[in-house]
């Protein structure tokens, strides 16, 4: 037995030292890539390794509930301050050091959830939670371990019969066979999930490359074969898809939401919305959805290495079933450009660009820039009198396609700086002499519009060529590309490559592009912005004498944003949002930090909380039926692909009580009158 063993120890730190050294030879030519690429590449030092620690641990044990504190006081005693050198020496034992604490503790909770699972909980006595907003320190001992897993299990457990009933009464009446059964659940997902992470290969040197490269600035990325080919088929217009879209329920559980006519899922007819999916599967591994996370649901679903893929379906009053699906390219009606026509005191076009695509795979004209020009002829045949570009929630993309799609507008000129790593300027001019459109333009921007969106926007709103409103954008003015590694086919990095500026050497790095009229929109002040990402890069101003010649005056914009500030500073709609928005900061950024943990105290917790977001899904635009309509060679293709015509309808139907399109067609009626 004991040479079995000393064999099997022998083989495991052969394997460990193996992967060891792979891990550091990665990590190397991550660093050296880096280091000659990078647009602002910074030293491996101290501070470098602080950042990878800090967050290594934060990611591994985001509720303290994993590593004991004399674990992490000897990790980070022998790395936290050393993990550069260790690096720089190609020592990357560390790795499977903390892999193994981490497996430790992995194995350690699951023997205590079994415990656990068989003892009664005491929910009688008075007892506190604390709720953290960041990391926090760690702190769990030996002696304190059972108490903080009891504690966690008491509070989940509150936390779901809290929300089984909007009836206290009810809830206290039912109490007992309530929480037995919540609490049952409870512990066989958390037996669940650790048990997934166990059987998981080695994931902590990957997570290391990816904090490695995230240290240099928040858009420089580690990637596999596979994340690779999901980013770039994310940036096209089709991919292969099953053919649905899901949302999460009030119990975080998965449904069935959309199923596209064109795919394999309404092809296969076994599916209707609003099934549960209960498990993912491949031909390799299956996923219970109950205890994966959402991002392993998602790299399963969304890989385009998975082309097959098997669901477990629950359907209300039907016994459980599976479905198998085998992924097909169709056209990503999410990811793809569109146009209306709305017709009021003039006779306003409307696009939409949902992302900066571009087929990457193709030579042929298939990225976002060709598809807007093919809209804006098609309005154009209806002889609209402006346009508005609807920018909201579009995470950018293709800057290729950014620059061509700004040369659709701007006559001819500069359009941009761009600086790389030898802090050279080049003047990025416009592609094209002429414009497809010369009419007024209005863009419609949240604090989701990013990258190549942001690009876009600030050339126009330089040129005076359009005005911007909306709240300001995300705040990234830096270019990636992907790489792959030295000798390596299987390892990529999505470097930063370029910062860009505005032909005025501003940039509109981490502060966004400004709006030239503010409009109160949801969620805008929870959004995560550029700024608020540690390494992101600060703001800064080139110095340059770049000449242009602006569309028209500036006291012409001044007017029409005066204008408009008036109208939505008076608008009850949009003190409705202003107003809803401040219950949302109450509750987001002022949380209560310690919380009674009795039924009624939880109850009154999940009922303000659930009004609050009752209230918001429940919000409902005022009326204002604008007269949107399909322009008129849209409305003849439909004759040919009737399939297409629910999309278009509901897509209507949407815009019709869109107030933010509705200010920018007042924006533009003003302008006829003012100019």
């Amino acid at each position: 037995m004991r040479k079995i063993l000393l064999v099997a120890l022998v083989f495991s730190s052969q394997i460990w030292a193996q992967n060891n050294v792979a891990a550091c030879k990665i990590i190397s030519k991550i660093n050296a890539l880096i280091q000659k690429e990078h647009v602002q590449p910074k030293p491996v030092d101290d501070s470098l390794s602080v950042f990878v620690f800090d967050n290594l641990i934060n990611d591994l044990d985001p509720a303290r509930n994993l590593f004991f504190k004399s674990e992490y006081d000897s990790l980070a005693k022998n790395y936290r301050l050393k993990i550069d050198d260790l690096l720089q020496n190609e020592d990357c034992q560390f790795i499977s050091t903390i892999e193994n604490i981490y497996k430790k503790g992995l194995l350690r909770n699951k023997i205590l959830l079994e415990k656990l699972a068989t003892d009664s909980i005491d929910f009688s006595f008075r007892d506190t939670i604390r709720m953290y907003k960041k990391a926090f320190p760690v702190y769990m001992t030996e002696s304190n371990f059972e108490k903080i897993w009891r504690k966690k299990i008491r509070f989940d457990v509150l936390t779901e019969v809290a929300g089984s009933s909007k009836n206290l009464d009810s809830i206290q009446t039912h109490f007992k066979s309530l929480s037995d059964y919540y609490k049952e659940i409870g512990i066989q997902n958390e037996m669940c999930k650790i048990n997934n992470q166990l059987k998981r290969k080695s994931t902590i040197a990957e997570k290391v490359y990816s904090f490695f490269c995230t240290y240099f600035d928040p858009h420089t990325n580690y990637f596999s074969v596979d994340s690779k080919s999901n980013f770039v088929s994310s940036l096209s217009k089709e991919r292969l898809s099953l053919g649905f879209l899901v949302t999460l329920n009030e119990k975080n559980q998965i449904i069935i939401d959309e199923i596209d006519p064109n795919g394999p899922a309404f092809k296969n007819g076994k599916l209707k919305k609003g099934d549960q999916i209960l498990s993912i599967s491949n031909e390799k591994e299956t996923l219970k959805v109950t205890c994966a996370s959402l991002e392993e649901i998602g790299e399963l679903i969304i890989s385009d290495v998975n082309k097959i893929i098997t669901l477990g379906i629950k359907r209300k009053g039907e016994k459980s079933f599976s479905v198998t699906l085998e992924k097909e390219v169709i056209k990503d009606e999410q990811n793809t450009v569109f146009s209306y026509v709305v017709e009021d005191k003039n006779k306003i076009g409307y696009i939409k660009i949902p992302s900066f695509y571009s087929n990457f795979e193709s030579n042929d004209k298939t990225g976002c820039a060709d598809d807007v020009g093919t809209e804006i002829v098609k309005l154009q045949n209806d002889n609209i009198d402006g346009l508005v570009i609807d920018l909201m929630d579009n995470g950018g993309g293709s800057m290729e396609e950014a620059i061509k799609l700004a040369g659709l507008f701007v006559h001819h000129g500069p359009i941009s700086i761009v600086v790389d790593n030898t802090k050279k300027q080049q003047v990025i001019q416009d592609p094209y002499r002429g414009y497809l459109y010369k009419g007024p333009v209005i863009i419609l921007v949240n604090g989701n519009s990013a990258s190549a969106s942001e690009f876009f926007a600030a050339i126009l709103q330089d040129y005076n060529r359009a005005m911007v409103i909306g709240s300001s954008t995300l705040g990234k003015a830096t270019m990636q590309t992907i790489l792959p590694l030295e000798s390596a086919e299987e390892n990529f990095v999505k470097v930063t490559i370029n910062k860009f500026y505005r032909i005025t050497g501003k940039s509109h790095q981490s502060i966004g592009v400004i709006p030239d009229v503010q409009v109160p929109i949801i969620y805008e002040s929870i959004v995560q912005k550029e700024k608020d990402y540690p390494t992101a890069f600060k703001n800064d101003v080139l110095p340059t004498s770049i000449t242009f010649k602006p569309y028209v005056k500036n006291k012409l914009i001044n007017q029409l944003a005066k204008n408009s500030q008036k109208r939505v500073f008076s608008s009850s709609y949009f003190k409705s949002i202003i107003g809803m928005n401040k219950k949302i900061d109450e509750l987001v950024k002022n949380p209560r930090t310690i919380i009674p943990m009795q039924i009624d105290t939880v109850f009154e917790e999940q009922k303000a909380v659930t009004s609050l977001w009752e209230s918001i899904s429940s919000f409902k635009d005022e009326s204002i039926n604008l007269n949107v309509k399909n322009s008129s060679f849209n409305e003849s293709l439909l004759e040919v692909y009737p399939s297409e015509r629910t999309i278009k309808e509901t897509q209507i139907k949407a815009l019709k009580n869109n107030h933010y399109l509705n200010e920018a067609i007042k924006i533009i009626n003003d302008y006829f009158v003012l100019k």
